[in-house]
Protein backbone atom coordinates (compact mmCIF):
# COMPACT_ATOMS: atom_id res chain seq x y z
CA UNK A 1 0.00 0.00 0.00
CA UNK A 2 1.36 3.21 -0.99
CA UNK A 3 2.01 6.31 1.64
CA UNK A 4 -1.07 8.47 1.93
CA UNK A 5 1.03 11.84 0.60
CA UNK A 6 -1.67 14.69 0.92
CA UNK A 7 0.35 16.06 3.77
CA UNK A 8 3.43 18.17 4.46
CA UNK A 9 6.43 17.75 7.22
CA UNK A 10 4.47 20.06 9.34
CA UNK A 11 0.84 17.37 9.47
CA UNK A 12 -0.84 20.26 6.64
CA UNK A 13 -2.93 19.50 3.98
CA UNK A 14 -1.12 19.58 0.50
CA UNK A 15 -1.44 19.08 -2.58
CA UNK A 16 0.89 16.48 -4.10
CA UNK A 17 4.25 18.12 -6.34
CA UNK A 18 3.70 15.86 -9.19
CA UNK A 19 6.14 17.76 -11.48
CA UNK A 20 8.86 15.28 -11.28
CA UNK A 21 6.17 12.10 -12.39
CA UNK A 22 6.70 11.31 -16.09
CA UNK A 23 3.73 12.56 -18.41
CA UNK A 24 1.90 9.06 -19.68
CA UNK A 25 -1.70 8.28 -21.19
CA UNK A 26 -3.60 8.40 -18.28
CA UNK A 27 -7.99 6.45 -18.52
CA UNK A 28 -9.71 5.89 -15.74
CA UNK A 29 -13.67 4.50 -16.37
CA UNK A 30 -15.84 5.00 -13.32
CA UNK A 31 -19.36 3.19 -13.07
CA UNK A 32 -22.45 3.96 -11.19
CA UNK A 33 -26.45 3.52 -11.41
CA UNK A 34 -29.27 5.19 -10.30
CA UNK A 35 -31.96 3.01 -9.05
CA UNK A 36 -35.72 4.26 -9.19
CA UNK A 37 -39.54 3.16 -9.42
CA UNK A 38 -40.63 1.39 -12.99
CA UNK A 39 -43.00 4.12 -13.52
CA UNK A 40 -40.04 7.01 -13.06
CA UNK A 41 -38.23 5.02 -15.88
CA UNK A 42 -40.66 4.21 -17.95
CA UNK A 43 -41.36 8.11 -17.88
CA UNK A 44 -37.54 8.79 -18.56
CA UNK A 45 -37.50 6.33 -21.55
CA UNK A 46 -40.66 7.47 -23.03
CA UNK A 47 -39.99 11.53 -23.16
CA UNK A 48 -42.36 11.79 -20.47
CA UNK A 49 -40.25 13.78 -17.65
CA UNK A 50 -41.22 17.41 -17.58
CA UNK A 51 -38.14 19.20 -17.37
CA UNK A 52 -36.66 17.37 -20.85
CA UNK A 53 -34.25 14.52 -21.97
CA UNK A 54 -33.22 13.29 -18.98
CA UNK A 55 -30.51 11.06 -20.57
CA UNK A 56 -29.06 14.07 -22.58
CA UNK A 57 -29.17 16.44 -19.56
CA UNK A 58 -27.32 13.91 -17.32
CA UNK A 59 -24.78 13.28 -20.13
CA UNK A 60 -23.83 16.96 -20.65
CA UNK A 61 -24.00 17.42 -16.45
CA UNK A 62 -21.71 14.15 -15.94
CA UNK A 63 -19.15 15.79 -18.69
CA UNK A 64 -19.09 19.32 -17.25
CA UNK A 65 -19.01 18.06 -13.83
CA UNK A 66 -15.58 15.81 -15.14
CA UNK A 67 -13.97 19.06 -16.12
CA UNK A 68 -14.68 21.13 -12.70
CA UNK A 69 -13.58 18.38 -10.37
CA UNK A 70 -10.74 20.41 -8.76
CA UNK A 71 -13.29 22.65 -7.96
CA UNK A 72 -15.29 20.34 -6.05
CA UNK A 73 -12.99 17.61 -4.57
CA UNK A 74 -10.30 19.36 -1.91
CA UNK A 75 -6.47 18.67 -3.54
CA UNK A 76 -7.50 17.62 -6.61
CA UNK A 77 -4.95 18.89 -9.56
CA UNK A 78 -6.45 20.98 -12.40
CA UNK A 79 -6.47 18.55 -15.59
CA UNK A 80 -6.57 19.17 -19.17
CA UNK A 81 -8.58 16.52 -20.14
CA UNK A 82 -8.61 15.64 -23.91
CA UNK A 83 -11.56 12.98 -23.38
CA UNK A 84 -14.73 12.51 -21.50
CA UNK A 85 -17.25 10.42 -22.36
CA UNK A 86 -20.91 9.78 -20.18
CA UNK A 87 -22.85 6.96 -21.39
CA UNK A 88 -26.24 6.10 -19.32
CA UNK A 89 -28.12 3.01 -20.20
CA UNK A 90 -31.77 1.86 -19.12
CA UNK A 91 -31.61 -0.90 -16.98
CA UNK A 92 -35.44 -2.26 -16.48
CA UNK A 93 -34.50 -5.16 -15.19
CA UNK A 94 -33.27 -3.72 -12.41
CA UNK A 95 -35.17 -0.86 -12.41
CA UNK A 96 -32.34 1.61 -13.15
CA UNK A 97 -29.84 3.95 -15.04
CA UNK A 98 -26.28 2.57 -15.57
CA UNK A 99 -23.78 5.02 -15.84
CA UNK A 100 -20.44 4.58 -17.05
CA UNK A 101 -17.81 8.01 -17.82
CA UNK A 102 -14.49 7.41 -18.97
CA UNK A 103 -11.67 10.18 -18.82
CA UNK A 104 -8.86 10.35 -20.72
CA UNK A 105 -5.30 12.88 -20.70
CA UNK A 106 -2.05 12.68 -21.03
CA UNK A 107 -0.24 13.58 -17.85
CA UNK A 108 1.57 13.27 -14.67
CA UNK A 109 -1.60 12.23 -12.53
CA UNK A 110 -4.16 10.17 -12.89
CA UNK A 111 -8.01 10.71 -13.92
CA UNK A 112 -9.87 8.81 -11.15
CA UNK A 113 -11.93 11.52 -9.82
CA UNK A 114 -12.92 13.00 -12.72
CA UNK A 115 -14.60 10.04 -13.54
CA UNK A 116 -15.90 8.92 -10.08
CA UNK A 117 -16.92 12.89 -10.34
CA UNK A 118 -18.60 12.86 -13.84
CA UNK A 119 -20.42 9.76 -13.02
CA UNK A 120 -21.50 11.07 -9.30
CA UNK A 121 -23.07 14.52 -11.12
CA UNK A 122 -24.63 12.52 -14.12
CA UNK A 123 -27.04 10.15 -11.35
CA UNK A 124 -27.67 13.72 -9.00
CA UNK A 125 -28.87 14.97 -12.53
CA UNK A 126 -31.10 12.17 -13.30
CA UNK A 127 -32.91 12.88 -9.40
CA UNK A 128 -32.96 16.18 -10.04
CA UNK A 129 -34.83 15.85 -12.93
CA UNK A 130 -36.89 13.12 -11.69
CA UNK A 131 -37.25 13.69 -8.03
CA UNK A 132 -40.80 15.35 -8.38
CA UNK A 133 -42.37 12.14 -9.19
CA UNK A 134 -39.81 9.74 -7.25
CA UNK A 135 -38.14 11.00 -4.14
CA UNK A 136 -36.76 7.57 -3.44
CA UNK A 137 -34.26 7.40 -5.85
CA UNK A 138 -31.15 5.61 -4.45
CA UNK A 139 -27.83 6.49 -6.55
CA UNK A 140 -25.56 3.15 -5.79
CA UNK A 141 -22.57 1.27 -6.59
CA UNK A 142 -20.52 4.48 -7.97
CA UNK A 143 -16.98 2.76 -8.30
CA UNK A 144 -14.10 2.90 -10.33
CA UNK A 145 -13.94 0.28 -13.13
CA UNK A 146 -10.77 0.81 -14.40
CA UNK A 147 -7.67 2.52 -14.41
CA UNK A 148 -4.71 2.74 -16.69
CA UNK A 149 -0.92 4.70 -16.67
CA UNK A 150 1.27 5.73 -14.33
CA UNK A 151 3.33 4.44 -11.85
CA UNK A 152 1.01 1.96 -10.28
CA UNK A 153 -0.09 0.60 -13.90
CA UNK A 154 -3.42 -1.44 -14.61
CA UNK A 155 -6.36 -1.59 -12.21
CA UNK A 156 -9.59 -3.59 -13.42
CA UNK A 157 -12.36 -3.98 -10.85
CA UNK A 158 -13.27 -7.34 -9.92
Amino acid sequence: MSEFTHFDAQGHAVMVDVSDKQETERVAVAKGEIVMQPETLARIREGGVKKGDVLSVARLAGIMGAKRTPDLIPLCHPLALTKVTVDLALAPERNAVEITATCKLKGRTGVEMEALTAVSVAALTVYDMCKAVDRGMRIENVRLAHKSGGKSGVYEAS
